[in-house]
């Protein structure tokens, strides 16, 4: 494995630097979303749970508290909610939504990068093929047409090499891009669920508190 990589480097030609910067570049853009993807990451259950039994026994500012100590989209969410619990259920919902839609473009910020260098990386490789490739037509152009193939093999191994490398690099970026692009999606469906969970629950509790019509309705007479 280690004198495949090292035949690759050593005959990618003048595009290899490039194409490496660019492959680190698509590394450390992965790895950042990975890390925020996990750190955003909770038990939802939990979570909803803890808030819920707060906000019953009518400790708002603790439940508030609780949000605030576990930052991230699903608490955010959360939270949007319980700042407009006693606004009515289209303010709640209106709560949620625009923090459900201030946290999107967070989650998918410099995804667009990765996708770049998939982009980016083929034609770099293609650029190093053409340059080899050229190259030896040079070569062909001085010596004549009587030429030994061995002048012409280290052209061709550089274009090869480079397409190679380029093609390697966007697979690899394509490949993070649709996982880090897969808990985006779970993310977001998780902001959903529980926008509606705590909407629902936000809402059965100002029916029952008193002074509500729904409690007002069920109150004996």
């Amino acid at each position: 494995m280690f004198k495949v990589v090292q035949a690759l480097t050593s005959n990618a030609g003048l595009l290899l630097w490039p194409l490496v910067l660019l492959a680190l570049v698509g590394l450390i853009l992965a790895f950042e979303r990975f890390l925020y993807l996990h750190r955003a990451y909770i038990d939802k259950g939990k979570f909803l749970a803890g808030v819920k039994a707060l906000v019953s026994k009518g400790r708002l500012v603790e439940a508030l508290t609780l949000c605030e100590e576990s930052p991230g989209p699903i608490t955010s969410v959360v939270r949007a909610g319980l700042l407009h619990h006693d606004e009515g259920q289209e303010s709640i919902r209106h709560g949620i939504q625009t923090a459900a839609l201030s946290e999107i473009p967070l989650l998918e910020r410099r995804t667009g990068g990765i996708i770049l260098v998939a982009n980016l990386a083929p034609f770099l490789g293609l650029l190093g093929t053409g340059i080899s490739a050229l190259n030896a037509f040079q070569r062909l152009q001085v010596t004549g047409p009587y030429v030994n193939s061995a002048v012409f093999a280290g052209d061709v191994r550089q274009a090869l090499v480079s397409t190679i490398l380029g093609i390697a690099v966007a697979a690899l970026a394509l490949v993070g891009h649709h996982f880090i692009n897969g808990r985006v999606s779970a993310v977001i469906l998780d902001m959903e669920l529980v926008g509606q969970e705590i909407l629902q629950f936000l809402t059965c509790q100002n029916e029952l508190r008193p002074g509500s019509d729904a409690f007002e309705k069920g109150s004996p007479t």
